[in-house]
């Protein structure tokens, strides 16, 4: 936001308290004071240590300025709330709520302070301000367009206003007096209490950031981003922990989509080579020296004449209906079946692994096409071949493995297809021996 956008805000700010109220000072005067303030806000909402106390100032600043008219705290929380506008700082939104909270708190502590030096009874004055600094921070609390509660040391709600509320589908009476840990996955309670209560409230001051779990009152489950801050008492009343938060189900929704879809095959909704070398490089990693790990390549024979015969709308209808009959074929836990383009699919059988489970599976995905597949009108038959390798994994190269269960396919295609070739490691080091499957021909 530049000079002239800030000059255009407060004098946007300075036209709003015209029209509501009567102001004490010359036009010009106001408006350099508002400037500045804008000014001093921003450099809030974009510090590197974020501070809240910046809106305490500002607020107390207007008083100072005896500018204490009732509209004054509406009117400047409605104006100033245009600051997400022009900012494109990440935390803006929970930022410029805390700031607008202690905004309206800084201005009702001074419109007390300046009301109590006028006034004989100081109790009287003290009460009367509270009342309407109260009034004045709860137009704030009550309307942000985020979540925000305030908390004792113990986690018990003592407040929350109706972002919260419906974020969680429940009437704001029903939060107040319940613990955090009420809303809160159970599986996130331990972080909830590690982050907050062993690390922000012994230390007495600061600002942490969570994004957890929340339990809606359907049952169900959503995410949720919170800035929780320790908030000093004034004299007489207790420290509090002040926490705004935003609703982030559906970022996580599109991250999870994202996610899913990176490792998936999106015509079968197998997993695709990313995700297959993903979890080959985990059984790698996690391997002891005994290890093996296996792995059957498989290439459909003369898929090409279906795609020539019958078209390619055809041939994606073929091979949705194989990748369910694939996956179908080895159950077992562990096993995953992967497409990894065109008409080439792969099993990684994971630790233990030996030539005996992997001539299994090599076995179960063959006899798994053996009846013809109805694709429309017609009914297919076809057979594949595959590449079979098992081998140690600790410290092994995941594309290795692969390219040794290519290699395996090459020689299934050549011994005359509709077979299994197994290659594994012998007792020579380096050594790969050969072992076929004769029954399959």
């Amino acid at each position: 936001m530049d000079e002239v956008e800030q000059f255009g805000l407060a004098r946007k700010w300075w036209l709003a308290l015209t029209e509501a109220c009567f102001l004490p000072l010359p036009p010009g005067a106001v408006q350099s004071l508002l400037t500045g303030l804008v000014a001093d806000l921003l450099a809030g909402l974009h510090s590197e240590l974020f501070d809240p106390s910046v809106g305490a100032s500002t607020g107390a600043a207007l008083v100072d300025a005896r500018l204490t008219a009732d509209a004054v705290l509406p009117v400047s929380a409605g104006v100033l709330a245009g600051l997400a506008a022009y900012t494109s700082h990440p935390e803006a939104t929970p930022r410029l709520a805390m700031l607008l909270a202690a905004f309206g708190q800084g201005y009702g502590r001074a419109l007390a302070d300046a009301r109590w030096a006028g006034r004989k009874s100081v109790e009287q004055a003290m009460s009367e301000a509270q009342r309407a600094a109260d009034e004045r921070f709860r137009v704030v609390f009550d309307n942000a367009a985020v979540a925000i509660a305030v908390g004792d040391m113990d986690g018990c709600l003592v407040d929350a206003n109706r972002g919260l509320a419906d974020m969680i589908g429940v009437p704001v009476e029903a939060l107040r007096g319940i613990s955090v840990y009420d809303f809160a996955h159970p599986d996130d309670r331990d972080g909830i209490r590690a982050v907050i209560y062993d690390k922000l409230v012994p230390a007495g001051a600061g600002t942490v950031k969570l994004e957890q779990r929340i339990q809606r009152a359907d049952g169900s489950y959503g995410w949720a981003s919170f800035a929780i801050t320790f908030v000093k008492g004034a004299a007489g009343h207790a420290d509090y922990l002040l926490a705004v938060g935003e609703d982030v189900t559906e970022r996580h929704r599109m991250e999870d989509e994202l996610h899913w879809q990176a490792r998936h095959d999106p015509l079968t909704g197998l997993p695709n080579r990313r995700q297959l070398v993903e979890r080959l490089e985990g059984a790698i990693g996690l391997a002891g020296d005994d290890d093996q790990v296996g792995l059957c390549f498989l290439d459909l024979d003369g898929f090409k004449n279906v795609n020539d015969h019958y078209g390619h709308g055809a041939g994606d209808r073929l091979l949705t209906a194989v990748a369910t009959q694939l996956r179908a074929s080895v159950p077992e836990h562990g096993v995953l079946v992967s497409r990894i383009g065109g008409d080439e699919f792969v099993a990684l059988i994971p630790p233990p692994a030996d030539q005996d489970r992997v001539a299994a599976v090599a076995d179960s995905l063959l006899s798994s096409l053996e009846e013809p597949i109805t694709v429309g009108h017609n009914r297919l038959r076809l057979s594949a071949s595959i590449g079979a390798v098992v081998a140690p994994v600790s410290g092994a190269d995941a594309e290795a493995l692969l390219d040794a269960a290519d290699t395996a396919l090459f020689r299934a295609k050549a011994d005359g297809k509709g077979r299994w070739v197994l290659r594994a490691h012998s007792a020579r080091p380096g050594a790969l021996a050969i072992y076929s499957d004769e029954s399959s021909a």
